[in-house]
């Protein structure tokens, strides 16, 4: 691989910069990427980037995420449809009486659904906004405190699909014959989450007040409009259309089967979504809610309303790929290794991998690279391992809930009802407050 230093950042730059200027987000991921093509070999573009286009079709990941997020639309525009989260919403709102509570509400909701990040973020963005609606909250808010307990409460608990991740790659490493409980020691050094998902409530009761675009976004909302101006209506957006009274068991039922068979299949959300798809239209099916064709319609209508957040990632997927090619991650790693001292590696490790996981969008492969180089380094320094696992993994989870084309925050933009650009720039200044805060604790009691 030829080495290109620091030019390795400008496709990052150039899709950074882009992003902000047109607040397009499929468009600046692709042009990133023909730039860094461009760099790697101008004179055959066409050939590689359609390689690496076909390659990240053809990952097993990426096509799971398909699946998930495209099945999870279906889902949810079922329940839509047959009233099942308008009778939730009706339900929650009775015990419901200001936004205060609806906003503290919608983060008990998040930290209770901690199985999966997809799982958090699509379900519970899709069954409070009705209810936010009515308090005025702005859709941008509600996506902040759904992304807020997505992977930043994922990665506090020992039996999400992060945790059996991160514990699988701990073991590969050697890092600890139990990957598992080397995790769980982790848990309490995993800075960067427990103080994104402490400000929500801070930020719910209005102890931390409206920043930046936030304070645009929450001022459209009061003057009655929630959902920002120029998002279409969807199939996860149209109101309860079915002829009979909807019952709360047609939202609770096919939920908590969706939870229970993640769980039951080893914390597999696919398959959990399939059972729970299953379930509804057996509830659809005995209770002759839809016919036959608005059924399956709505299903496709569901699915389709996925396409624009799975282009997204897609996109977020082939600049990965280029930044791998330029040698991205591994400059990073070389330029702050002088840094890397026992007293200053927690630090280091969470900064850097922040950063990386950010502007690569990949929350889980570049720790592939980096836990080998980081993990024995660790030991040599005689480091605190626990200490630096929760660097690691707290930048992981940063890098979730900050990066605009990340899974997550696109998916908690479509849930809510806002578009990525919109959802990443209100909620960045609670990010960086998060991640400035999770630093200096970092470099603290790395020193102690």
């Amino acid at each position: 691989m030829e080495d290109y230093g620091v030019l390795s950042l400008i496709p990052t730059l150039v899709v950074l910069v882009m992003a902000i200027v047109t607040r397009r987000t499929i468009e600046s991921l692709l042009a990133g990427a023909i730039v860094g093509l461009l760099m790697y070999q101008p004179l055959d573009i066409v050939t590689q980037g359609s390689d690496i286009l076909l390659d990240v079709l053809g990952n097993e990941t990426v096509t799971w995420i398909i699946l998930v997020c495209g099945l999870f639309g279906s889902l949810i525009a079922l329940l839509v449809k047959m009233g099942g989260v308008l009778s939730f919403g009706n339900t929650i709102t009775k015990r419901i009486h200001s936004r205060r509570q609806s906003l503290l509400a919608t983060w008990v909701l998040g930290l209770i659904i901690f199985v999966d990040d997809y799982l958090n973020a699509l379900t519970i963005s899709a069954s409070m906004k009705k209810v936010t609606d009515r308090f005025n909250v702005s859709r941008e808010k509600l996506a902040y405190i759904v992304d807020s307990t997505a992977a930043p409460i994922c990665i506090l608990v020992p039996f999400s699909t992060w945790a059996v991740f991160f514990a699988g790659l701990l073991e590969d490493n050697n890092a600890a014959g139990n990957g598992m409980g080397l995790y769980i020691e982790a848990i309490p050094f995993m800075f960067y989450a427990w103080v994104a998902a402490a400000l929500v409530p801070l930020v719910a009761m209005g102890w931390i007040p409206n920043l930046g675009p936030m304070r645009a976004a929450e001022a459209r909302a009061a003057g009655g409009q929630p959902q920002p101006e120029g998002v279409e209506e969807n199939a996860l957006e149209v109101g309860n259309e079915c002829t009979k009274h909807p019952h709360l068991i047609n939202f609770l039922l096919p939920i908590a089967t969706l939870i229970f068979f993640t769980w039951y299949f080893e914390i597999d959300i696919l398959r959990g979504v399939i059972v729970a798809l299953v379930i509804t239209l057996l509830l659809i099916a005995i209770q002759k809610l839809l016919s036959f064709n608005d059924t399956f319609d709505t299903a496709l209508d569901g699915f389709k309303a996925m396409i624009m957040p799975l282009g997204t990632l897609v996109a977020g997927f082939v600049l990965k790929e280029v930044n791998d090619l330029l040698g991205l991650t591994d400059f990073v790693i070389a330029s702050v290794q002088p840094l890397m001292t026992a007293n200053m590696l927690p630090a280091v490790v969470f900064i850097t991998m922040a950063f990386l996981a950010f502007a690569t969008g990949s929350f889980w492969g570049i720790f592939i690279i980096a836990m080998p180089i980081v993990l024995p380094l660790a030991s040599g320094m005689d480091a605190h391992m626990p200490l630096v696992v929760g660097a690691l993994i707290s930048a992981s989870a940063f890098g979730s809930h900050a990066c605009f084309y990340g899974d997550s925050t696109v998916l908690s933009a479509q849930g809510a009802g806002c578009t990525p650009m919109a959802h990443a720039l209100t909620q960045l200044p609670y990010v960086l407050i998060a991640a400035t805060i999770a630093a200096g604790i970092f470099m603290l009691v790395g020193h102690l």
